[in-house]
């Protein structure tokens, strides 16, 4: 009997011990949950620690890269925006993509990025817009006096203020008798060195503001004087009246506008541009050069720079300068815009 009951004691003790043993293989268990989960933290903040570090290290890097850009280059302008507004587009994403100006940068050495534009193209016109960044600003005067291509197509029978569609109507004449043939004989007309009165909307300035500025506050604004201007080559694509499509050459100083304006009177009705595009300024084409929005990187402009720099004649092109101190400089601002006339207030810096 005694013995049964120890067995039965004993039994008994067989099936309570394993309790203890479970609780604690449990607390260990959450134990080592708790470290893995921290360990796992840990690296997760690491890592991040690290990929912020890289992100910086990339920036840095592009920022270095923005800083050593020189030249000349071409963008392509659509219609809408004036060109100033363009370039201040492509400043601000080149700086975006770079990450500048940042606050870790403002107690060091400051260091301005300069970037402009040579020609101003019209709102509502299209094409090549040549520009200049770096020590490539100064290079923009040349481009004014260089040659430019345009496709533009006219209006025949309409008169505008601007001398454009964006304008008013001012006048309205018939166009019906003219022929393909009347405009083909009036072309010789303006070609080589003709007298040209430029369009009062314009980028010309009168008392530092422009005519542009000044006819849209109701001021009046006296034409200025007819001046000299080259056409190398016009010719007439297409007819389809009232419509009537140019191709033209021609050099600094030249408007568009004017021309078409001047042919309407020169048979005896009147003009305005419809569309203008830009084929071409100096060496760089529409086609060829002129970068898309899509392509406004750091990297596709210095490409850009590269490709274009043996477009430009030796005398323009820029020696390769001492390395910057990058790790030192902090990026400000500028850019400079080239109005069509030089000598008239030419540069205008924006900070």
């Amino acid at each position: 009997m005694a013995a049964a009951e120890a067995a039965v004691v004993s039994s008994s003790s067989l099936e309570t011990d394993p309790a203890p043993e479970t609780a604690e293989s449990a607390e260990t268990a959450a134990t080592t949950a708790a470290t893995t989960a921290a360990t796992a933290a840990a690296m997760a903040v690491a890592a991040a620690a690290r990929t912020g570090c890289e992100a910086r290290v990339l920036k840095a890097a592009l920022a270095t890269k923005l800083l050593s850009l020189s030249g000349v280059f071409a963008v392509h302008k659509p219609k809408g925006p004036t060109s100033a507004e363009l370039l201040n587009r492509l400043k601000e994403k080149l700086l975006a993509e770079a990450g500048m100006p940042s606050p870790e940068w403002t107690k060091r050495k400051k260091q301005t990025l300069k970037i402009g534009h040579g020609g101003t193209l019209d709102s509502a016109a299209r094409g090549v817009l040549v520009v200049g960044i770096g020590r490539g600003t100064k290079m923009l005067t040349s481009m004014l006096s260089g040659s430019k291509r345009y496709i533009a197509i006219g209006e025949l029978g309409k008169a505008t203020d601007t001398l454009d569609s964006t304008g008013k109507v001012t006048e309205e004449k018939p166009y019906d008798k003219i022929t393909q043939e009347d405009i083909e004989g009036i072309l010789q007309k303006f070609t080589g060195t003709i007298m040209q009165v430029p369009p009062l909307y314009s980028a010309l300035k009168k008392d530092g503001q422009r005519l542009s500025t000044l006819m849209k506050r109701g001021e009046v604004v006296e034409a200025k004087p007819a001046r000299p201007v080259t056409v190398y080559s016009i010719s007439l694509q297409n007819f389809q009246p009232p419509f009537f499509t140019l191709d033209v050459e021609c050099g600094g100083g030249f408007y568009i506008r004017s021309l078409v304006s001047d042919i309407g009177k020169e048979l005896s009705s009147c003009a305005n541009v419809l569309e203008l595009t830009r084929t071409k300024q100096g060496p760089f084409t529409l086609e060829e050069h002129a970068l898309p929005e899509d392509k406004w990187t750091i990297d596709d402009v210095a490409q850009s720079l590269e490709h274009c720099s043996s477009l430009l004649p030796a005398e323009l092109t820029l020696k390769k300068s001492k390395p910057e101190e990058s790790n030192e400089q902090v990026l400000s601002c500028e850019y400079m815009t080239l109005n069509e006339t030089k000598g008239e207030d030419d540069v205008n810096k924006t900070f």
